[in-house]
């Protein structure tokens, strides 16, 4: 399959700087969301950009960064959220402790980023108008969990 080159090069890169944080005395699991964070960042960013009209559209871009998204959603996550790695605890994370206190809702919220993450895999390489409509849903989920349980920008 054509995306399991870039899927394996952002899993690296997840590795990496996982590993960089935790040489730098980050705690591993605070290194690792962060790392995964970013590859989701990284792609949504791209796909944003193209939604926007800031970076040309291209199918075949399109296709793997919306593919990469899906199989970041459905990796393990549940050794980055150990208790105690909550922004109250630890300087170097903006998770509020409300996550540990409402993990019915935080697996809800991931459920739904899984599923609109696998429709825009499906319809990101479908033209502009596609990955528009498709790419609604992931930003409602990701900013549902930011909304609630990430230590504001503000």
């Amino acid at each position: 399959m054509r995306f399991t080159r870039p899927i394996l090069s952002g899993l690296a890169g997840a590795a990496i700087l996982a590993t960089a944080a935790t040489a730098q005395d980050v705690n591993p699991a605070v290194a690792a969301r962060k790392a995964h964070m970013t590859l989701y960042a990284h792609n949504l960013g791209l796909l944003g950009g193209m939604a926007r009209g800031n970076i040309e559209y291209d199918a075949e871009t399109a296709t793997a960064a919306a593919a990469s998204l899906a199989a970041l959603s459905k990796l393990d996550q549940s050794r980055y959220w150990p208790e105690g790695t909550d922004s109250d605890t630890l300087m170097e994370t903006r998770a509020l402790p409300d996550i540990w206190e409402d993990l019915p809702k935080v697996v809800e919220i991931s459920g739904t980023l899984v599923s609109a993450s696998d429709v825009l895999a499906a319809e990101a390489g479908n033209g502009l108008e596609a990955l528009r409509a498709s790419l609604g849903p992931v930003g409602q989920a990701c900013g549902a969990c930011h909304e609630d349980f990430r230590v504001s920008d503000d």
